[in-house]
C-alpha cells in the first residue's frame, strides 16, 4: 500500500506471510502515530502480497525452518529489487534467522525484537526482569534471553499455545518478579487488550515497533564489497584471474574470502579483431555483460582482458560503478615498485598496441613503452592467436617459442621491465617473475595479478579511496598506493634457452 510518494517519505517493505494480522496492526499504529505527530511524513508502504493459500501454508511453516527462511528471504528479495530502503519485519518467529537475512541482502532489516528492549530500557530504565509472553518454539529456542542478554535484562519466558491462558501466564510471570510484561509473539501482542490493567506495566508490542519504524534511523548495515568480473574474454585468463583474486586474499577459512559475481561471456566479439579493422564491435556486448553485474550488486567491475579496455571510456560513463582500469594501476605500480625504470618492454596483442591504452597510461607516469621489432610481433600474435596459441590451450611448444623469442627481442633493447599485457601471457610463465639471457635480465610484471591484489585491496577496505557505494569522481581509478603491492611469487630466473 503506497499512500504518498513525495520526497523525504518514510519508504520500507513489510513482510508479513503468517503475521500478517500483526502487520495489518503495525500499519494502522503507524498511521495513527504519524496523524498526531507535529511533522506528518509521506509514507511509502509496500505490504508483501500473500495469498490465502499461501497464507495458510506459511502457518504451517516450522519456525526457522528452511522453508521458512527462503520465503521470508523471497520476500526482502522482491522489496530489494522494487529499491526499497528498509524492511519491517512484524513476524517474531524470523528474528530467529534475522542475521542470516541481513547478512545477505543489502537492505537495513529493521529489528523488531532489539527495538522492544531498547523502549523497556529506556521507558523503564528501573526495570532489570522483564516477563515475556511468547511462543513455545521461541522460548524453547531461547531468543529473547539473547536479546535480554545484549540489553542487559534478565528474562524469564513462557511458551503460550493459546491466548486462553494469557491472563493465567501474566499472574505467573508476576508472581516470579519480573518488572515488565513483553507480549512475544502475534497472538499475545494483538490479544493486548483482553489483559486489562496488571500488577506490572505491558508493553504494546506492535504499537512500539510502529513507533520505531516511524521515526527510527534506520541505516543500512556495513556492505561487503561485490566484485564483479567480465569472464569469456578469454576464458582460461577469467579462471586465471579468479585464481589470482583467491591467491591474494588473506583468508583462513572460506568465509573470509571476498564476493565475486563473474558473467562469462565468450561470446563478446573479439577486441583485436575490431581493432585491427576485421571484427565486429565488442563495445555493446561488454556494455550488456557489465550492466548484468551492476544490476546483479556488483560494487566495482574488473575485466581481465587488456585490450577489452580500449572499450571502456564510454560504457563506464553509463555505469553506475566504476570499472578498475588495469593500465592505470599498472602503471601506478610500476612507477612506485620500479622508480628508476623508465622504458617498459610490452608484450601484447595487436589491438592493445594500436589503442593506445598502456602508452597513454605509461606516458602520464614518466615511462615509455618498448615494443618488439614487427617479426617479433607477429610472433607474439601467434602464440596468443595461433592454431598452437594460448587461446587454443596451448602453453607450451609453438606458443613458448613465439614469446620466449620476443622476449630476447626485448631485452636486446636494454629493457628491465617486461609487461604481461595480454591476460594469456601470464599463462606461459606460471612462477616466473625475472627472465635472463646472456647476462640480460628483466622483471616479469602480470598486469592480471596487479588487478587481482587491487580489487581485493578494494573489497576488503585495505586500499584508500573513494568508497564503492559512491560514484568515483574520475574514471580510470587510480591508486597510487600500489607502492605496498609486491609481486608475491619468489623470483627466480627463467633460462630461456
Amino acid at each position: 500500500m503506497n499512500t504518498s510518494s513525495g520526497v523525504g517519505r518514510r519508504a520500507l517493505g513489510m513482510v508479513g506471510g503468517a503475521a500478517w494480522l500483526a502487520s495489518v496492526e503495525v500499519l494502522r499504529n503507524m498511521h495513527d502515530a504519524n496523524a498526531a505527530a507535529r511533522t506528518f511524513q509521506p509514507l511509502d508502504i509496500a505490504v508483501e502480497r500473500v495469498s490465502d493459500i499461501e497464507r495458510r501454508a506459511s502457518i504451517s511453516y516450522v519456525a526457522g525452518s528452511a522453508q521458512h527462511k527462503l520465503r521470508v528471504f523471497d520476500a526482502i528479495r522482491d522489496f530489494e529489487q522494487r529499491g526499497l530502503p528498509a524492511v519491517a519485519l512484524p513476524c517474531f518467529e524470523s528474528h530467529l534467522f534475522i542475521d542470516e537475512l541481513q547478512q545477505n541482502t543489502t537492505l537495513a532489516i529493521v529489528d523488531m525484537v532489539a527495538a522492544l528492549f531498547a523502549h523497556i530500557r529506556q521507558r523503564y530504565p528501573l526495570a532489570r526482569r522483564v516477563g515475556v509472553l511468547t511462543s513455545p518454539v521461541l522460548c524453547e529456542r531461547g531468543l529473547f534471553e539473547r536479546y535480554g542478554e545484549r540489553a542487559c535484562l534478565e528474562v524469564v519466558s513462557t511458551g503460550l499455545t493459546s491466548v486462553d491462558g494469557l491472563r493465567e501466564a501474566c499472574d505467573a510471570l508476576i508472581g516470579q518478579g519480573v518488572d515488565v510484561l513483553l507480549p512475544g509473539s502475534s497472538d499475545s501482542a494483538l490479544s493486548l487488550r483482553r489483559l486489562g490493567a496488571q500488577a506490572v506495566p505491558i508493553v504494546d508490542s506492535l504499537s512500539v515497533y510502529a513507533q520505531h519504524l516511524l521515526f527510527a534511523d534506520h541505516r543500512k548495515p556495513a556492505h561487503q564489497i561485490r566484485l564483479g568480473v567480465v569472464g569469456g574474454v578469454g576464458p582460461a585468463a577469467t579462471v586465471d584471474f579468479m585464481h589470482k583474486v583467491v591467491r591474494n586474499t588473506p583468508a583462513a577459512r572460506d568465509q573470509d574470502h571476498i564476493k565475486v559475481i563473474v558473467e562469462q561471456n565468450p561470446q563478446i566479439p573479439d577486441r583485436t579483431d575490431h581493432l585491427t579493422g576485421e571484427g565486429a564491435d565488442p563495445t555493446l556486448a561488454l556494455y550488456a555483460t557489465c550492466k548484468k553485474l551492476e544490476d546483479g550488486g556488483a560494487d566495482l567491475i574488473a575485466i581481465p582482458c587488456n585490450t577489452a579496455h580500449a572499450f571502456i571510456g564510454p560504457i563506464e560513463a553509463r555505469l553506475r560503478v566504476p570499472i578498475i582500469n588495469m593500465m592505470n594501476v599498472t602503471a601506478d605500480y610500476l612507477r612506485t615498485t620500479f622508480p628508476a625504470v623508465d622504458r617498459i618492454g610490452l608484450l601484447a596483442t595487436d589491438g592493445t598496441i594500436a589503442s593506445g591504452v598502456y602508452r597513454t597510461a605509461l606516458e602520464a607516469r614518466g615511462m615509455t613503452q618498448v615494443l618488439p621489432p614487427r617479426a617479433m610481433q607477429a610472433r607474439v600474435m601467434n602464440a596468443i592467436y595461433g592454431a598452437r596459441g594460448v587461446k587454443a590451450g596451448f602453453t607450451s611448444g609453438d606458443c613458448a617459442d613465439d614469446i620466449i623469442a620476443a622476449v630476447q627481442s626485448l631485452l636486446l633493447q636494454q629493457v628491465e621491465v617486461i609487461l604481461l599485457a595480454c591476460t594469456e601471457l601470464p599463462l606461459l610463465f606460471p612462477q616466473a617473475a625475472t627472465v635472463t639471457r646472456e647476462g640480460r635480465s628483466a622483471h616479469l610484471v602480470d598486469p592480471t595479478d596487479v588487478l587481482a591484489r587491487c580489487c581485493v585491496e578494494f573489497a576488503r577496505g585495505t586500499l584508500p579511496g573513494t568508497p564503492a557505494s559512491a560514484r568515483h569522481e574520475a574514471a580510470p581509478v587510480e591508486y597510487a598506493a600500489y607502492a605496498r603491492c609486491k609481486e608475491g611469487n619468489a623470483a627466480f630466473n627463467a633460462e630461456l634457452l
